[in-house]
This record gives C-alpha cells, structure tokens and sequence, in this order.
C-alpha cells in the first residue's frame, strides 16, 4: 500500500540505523512534521509527556506500546523493542525527550524524506484540527474533544465540565464549539508562547 510504514522503508532510514518496524497504518500523516520547528517541537513534548506515563522523563518500550495501541496504532511488540533500543543512551531505561526527538526526525526521513514531506503550515492545521472534529462539521464539541482525550488516557478527559471550561478558554463567539479559525489562533498562540 502506497505510504504505509513499511520495514523495508525503516531499514533505510539513517543509513541503516534503524532495524524494521512493521506498523498497520494506512498512509503516513502529512503533519508528521510541521513546517513550524516551533510548533514541532511542542507537538513533540505534548507527545512525549503524553506517552510517558510515569512522568520520570523517559518512555520505555512498554509506555510507548501502550500508548501506541490506545492510540489503534497496531505493532509488533518485539520490533519496536528492536527500534527503540537502538535510541536508547546507555545507563537509561528508556527514551530521554532529545532521543525520542531523534527517533521521530530519523522515522520522519524514512518515510518522506529529508525534507520531511512538509506541506502548508494551513493544510497542516486543518488535519490537526480534523482529529478532534471527529463527526466532520466543522466544530470541536465538548463531547469530540472529552473523545479524543480519552482515547489518549488523559485525565482531564474524563469530567465534561472540565472539558467546557477548556472549550470555554478559546470560544470567541461562545457558542460552545471551537471553529477552525478558533482553533488556529489557539495554535498559533501556544507557538508565540514557546
């Protein structure tokens, strides 16, 4: 299937540094990388403090497994440990946040590139956007984005009024839902911060 994550594409990447990984994933995400590095690096730190569970600054396999899984993101448990391990410093349990930035860029070559398969900082946006608008209207509801947070296992996912409270917090025309425009500048201001 034309962009699966395929071994014989992570054999390849970085010069052979990567063992294969056989992933069930229908086509790579075009917002793999941003054309943002800003933006990029804290999708990455969102990502990496969501996967490590324990908050002790490393993903082992086993965090890493999981969330993958919770995710619907099918791999083989024996592979991974294979891919992971070869980014792992020696004395450490598992992935430090440079290493897990390491493993993402080197994964990102594999699959589009050098140039990372970089697309419209707009496009980007809307796919980002589109994984909470989960029923495709055009709006982020507080019942979509409680959705997507439980399916990342994240705590703040399970009270609905804590979910409001957040919608709340970007919903310039305060009709409960956040819009693309609402969600873009949202972004757009967390890149400003960082």
């Amino acid at each position: 299937m034309a962009g699966a994550i395929t071994s014989s594409t992570l054999a390849q990447a970085s010069t052979g540094k990567l063992p294969p990984l056989k992933a069930s994933l229908k086509s790579p995400s075009p917002s793999f990388r941003l054309r943002s590095s800003s933006l990029n690096s804290l999708r990455l730190r969102r990502v990496f403090d969501l996967f490590d569970q324990n908050g002790d600054e490393e993903i082992t396999t086993e965090e890493l497994y999981l969330a993958l899984d919770r995710l619907g993101l099918s791999v083989d448990r024996s592979d991974l440990c294979t891919v992971v391990s070869c980014y792992i410093r020696p004395g450490r349990i598992g992935l430090d946040f440079d290493s897990f930035c390491t493993l993402h860029r080197d994964l990102g070559d594999a699959v589009f590139g050098n140039d990372g398969g970089l697309r419209e900082e707009e496009a980007e946006m809307r796919e980002a956007f589109g994984v909470f608008d989960e029923d495709g209207d055009g709006f982020i509801s507080a019942k979509e984005l409680q959705d997507v947070l439980g399916k990342l296992g994240l705590n703040e996912g399970r009270s609905i009024e804590q979910i409001k409270q957040m919608i709340g917090s970007v919903d310039r025309d305060h009709d409960g839902r956040v819009d693309f425009f609402e969600f873009r500048s949202m972004m757009k201001a967390i890149a400003v911060r960082t």
